[in-house]
């Protein structure tokens, strides 16, 4: 089965797909065009989600499946591909992943986007219970809940020397806050504040903690930068590190030096960034918004707090804390370990649950 997914070479959708699946059962994902003028791997903004490229390229794919890049296009552009895969006779799978776009502010063109595609899409899927309870109520479609795949081959990145899975259980436990470039929905200094202000709190009870603020050279508001720098200047156990934007591996490295990750977002709906964590065995706090708990339910792998509420944010490091004062560092180890196995199963899972999809979504269309 042929599938011109957009995009092919975001992790997510190569991670969809079981290697070992046989050849009754097989998936093959187009490669990206390149856009004219773009660097080498880059695949933003998708040429697959053009009209043109569709009427041209039919014939190659049996279906298109949406992922990510809505934003690069304008309702009419849009109307355009749908009007080509109709008249292609090539169905449309859409998966729901950001009901709000973390990329932009006003989240207006997304929602129309969203009213465009979701009734028009033969098939919808999403990630979590709770974004496809609201899908049904405000578009009266159901989508099929088929979770988030692995981001990371952890057990190489874990097992490399100086990560927190191969150091000692030692103090101080240590708090991430990654901002990288700024994004519209990164609350950085209102996340840095209440880290800060939390971590204080859990001094005072005789906690040791370290806070590690990570930020890219290039961001979108240098403003935003220089009171970063200010606030954490002086301030005990806090290191700012600023740096070009990582590679995979280099991020899956820093995410492994730290304890606890606290996601800085205002808005948003699911988290790839938690995923990651989640396969580097780096515990997560993450604000109450969207469905970031609903990705993964064990104890001491999520714990949601309130924005801007330091109390919230105190009890919610507390949770993912105290198991890991319990734990020593073959812990970790081991728990890199266990996850990577269930990612393995989890893919198999994953590639059946969208072949399903894939076939009834076919199968609508040749009636």
């Amino acid at each position: 089965m042929r599938i011109a997914a957009v995009p092919a070479g975001h992790p997510y959708a190569q991670h969809l797909l079981d290697p070992a699946a046989g050849p009754g059962d097989g998936i093959v994902l187009l490669p990206d065009p390149t856009p004219p003028g773009a660097l080498h791997g880059q695949w933003w903004p998708p040429v697959m989600l053009e009209a043109e490229w569709i009427r041209a390229n039919a014939h190659t794919f049996d279906l298109l499946h949406l992922h990510f890049g809505i934003e690069s296009f304008t309702l009419p552009q849009l109307q355009a591909v749908l009007d080509a895969l109709n008249t292609a006779g090539r169905p449309l799978v859409f998966t729901v992943h950001d009901l709000t776009n973390p990329q932009l502010v006003d989240q207006g063109p997304h929602l129309a986007q969203l009213d465009l595609l979701v009734p028009a899409a033969d098939e919808l899927i999403t990630l979590t219970a709770g974004a496809a309870a609201l899908v049904g109520e405000r578009w009266g479609r159901e989508a099929v809940v088929i979770g988030h795949p692995m981001l990371a081959a952890p057990a190489a990145t874990s097992n490399a020397p100086g990560t927190a899975a191969h150091r000692p259980r030692r103090s101080p436990i240590t708090i991430g806050v990654h901002l990288r470039d700024l994004r519209p929905n990164i609350d950085a200094l209102g996340t840095v504040e209440t880290v800060l202000d939390a971590v204080g709190v859990l001094r005072e009870s005789g906690l040791d903690l370290a806070v590690i603020v990570d930020l890219n050279e290039r961001v979108r508001d240098e403003d935003v930068r220089q009171e970063l720098r200010r606030r954490t200047a002086g301030e005990p156990g806090v290191e700012l590190r600023e740096h070009p934007r990582l590679s995979d591996s280099e991020l899956a490295e820093a995410l492994s030096q730290v304890d606890v990750e606290v996601l800085p977002y205002r808005h948003g709906t699911h988290s790839g960034w938690l995923e990651l964590c989640w396969d580097l065995g780096v515990a997560v706090a993450a604000p109450d918004v969207g469905f970031f708990s609903e990705q993964h339910t064990g104890r001491g792998e999520v714990a949601v707090f309130q924005p801007g509420s330091v109390p919230s944010m105190v009890q919610a490091l507390l949770q993912l804390i105290t198991p890991l004062e319990a734990a020593g560092a073959e812990r970790r180890t081991t728990l890199v370990r266990e996850r990577s196995a269930w990612r393995a199963g989890q893919q198999r899972d994953i590639h059946r649950a969208h072949l399903s999809v894939y076939r009834r979504a076919l199968a609508a269309v040749a009636v």
